[in-house]
């Protein structure tokens, strides 16, 4: 069963990582794509705004005038048109002009249509279908047709062509990282995936473990007194059988159902008491006197076990708001445990006291104290220093626990030291602020 547990736990962090890698890389993935997409309308967007500023400033260089009476165009200061390169690095792949009736009239380039019949506004054309074998290297052209008017007269179309290869080139630059990248990104993803897979199911595996424990030990505290119950039983059926046999066969069954009672009772108590208190649920105490019915309670019983027990009470009041019930509980407990395991003759001491910000609630003894090992597990739930000694004087190691649970409901700690045949001491620490009576 144990071996199952590396398993299930590596399964399931391994299904956590996966989640999030399909997850983070999916948003990652869409994000690529928009990115891209984005880029490839901002690069497009500036490559038609140059084409355009293009067009105007060979617009700027046509002369539209009178002839011998005769209207006439004159192309010689346009650049590219006119024979003068523009003032920049020259793109163009070729240049047309048309007069108003679509008639080419001059053009620089490979040879074009007589007839104009491209739509206005930009195109995207492929160059082996438009343009000769040495400029198809370029595969795309950006092409733009615009009219020209002067005075609010047309005077001609303007088309000019320009290579796409600079923006490619840039997309594919951006294409690149991006294959890289992504891929890059998604290990880097799924490694943090992995990584906190593991951090997640780490509290979940030692929960897992600690139930799996509490869970066999149950089971094991529960089968000893069923055993036990059903051998007197069967003891007691046993013909012919003396009847003071009987009525002590009988006697140690009821004794073992207590027992087996106060276990589940601490067990529905464990599972039931679990996370913070209720507001409701706290109440305003006068610890002081509050705990004056513990001293005499355990006064007596101290006496008859010939135990010395005595109390040390600030003189100030002191005011918490606690469960009080439960805390009476946990307080129960440690003075239980006290005089169990403190023999004749010794000491019991319950004390108040203040520590910065905490009122401590001590509980001291003189017994046989509990061994340096043991010390870091007496809270576990079922855990015994000396597992015939706790059976015999009657515990099943969920007194600690229970005690402690109640202590961290109040937001509390309790702390346990302890020498071995030197004692120990049990300090209840729970929050204090100060605040005048009304």
């Amino acid at each position: 069963m144990r071996s199952l547990i590396p398993n299930m736990f590596n399964r399931s962090r391994r299904n956590l990582a996966r989640w999030f890698t399909l997850s983070m890389g999916s948003i990652l993935a869409i994000f690529a794509t928009i990115l891209y997409f984005l880029e490839v309308k901002e690069q497009l967007r500036a490559f038609d705004q140059e084409l355009y500023n293009t067009t105007q400033l060979m617009a700027a260089g046509v002369e539209d005038g009178l002839y011998q009476e005769q209207q006439r165009i004159s192309l010689e200061d346009v650049p590219i048109l006119g024979g003068e390169a523009l003032p920049f690095d020259n793109k163009i792949i070729y240049a047309r002009w048309y007069t108003p009736k679509k008639q080419l009239l001059e053009f620089f380039g490979v040879i074009p249509s007589e007839q104009l019949n491209n739509r206005l506004g930009f195109q995207t054309i492929e160059s082996s279908d438009r343009v000769s074998t040495s400029v198809r290297q370029n595969k795309q052209l950006r092409q733009l047709t615009v009219p020209v008017f002067q005075d609010k007269q047309l005077i001609g179309y303007l088309e000019i062509a320009a290579s796409l290869a600079p923006v490619e080139e840039t997309l594919w630059s951006l294409r690149l990282f991006l294959i890289v990248g992504v891929p890059i990104a998604l290990s880097v993803i799924g490694l943090t995936g992995w990584f906190l897979g593991g951090m997640a199911m780490q509290p979940i595996r030692q929960t897992y473990e600690q139930l799996q424990r509490f869970t066999a030990d149950a089971s094991h505290e529960l089968r000893t007194p069923l055993q036990a119950i059903r051998n007197h039983a069967q003891f007691s059926l046993l013909e012919p059988i003396d009847p003071n046999q009987q009525q002590s066969s009988l006697e140690n069954i009821d004794q073992i159902a207590e027992s087996m009672g106060m276990l589940i009772s601490d067990l529905l108590f464990l599972a039931r008491n679990e996370g913070q208190l209720k507001p409701e649920a706290l109440h305003l105490v006068n610890l002081v006197s509050w705990l004056g019915a513990l001293v005499e309670e355990y006064t007596h019983s101290a006496k008859v076990k010939n135990l010395e027990f005595t109390s040390e009470f600030p003189e100030q009041l002191v005011m918490l708001r606690i469960n009080p019930d439960l805390m009476r509980q946990a307080i129960t407990n440690l003075l239980s445990n006290a005089c169990r395991y403190t023999p004749s003759g010794g000491r019991v001491c319950l004390r108040v006291f203040f520590e910065s910000r905490w009122v401590v609630i001590e509980v001291h003894d003189s017994g046989i104290g509990i061994p340096e090992a043991d010390l870091p597990h007496i809270f576990e739930r079922f855990y015994r220093v000396d597992s015939v000694r706790s059976r015999h004087t009657g515990g099943f190691g969920l007194g600690l626990a229970i005690a402690q649970q109640i202590v961290q409901v109040h937001e509390g700690q309790i702390i346990a030291i302890s020498r071995l045949d030197e004692g120990s001491t049990f300090q209840i620490k729970l929050p204090f602020t100060p605040k005048p009576l009304p």
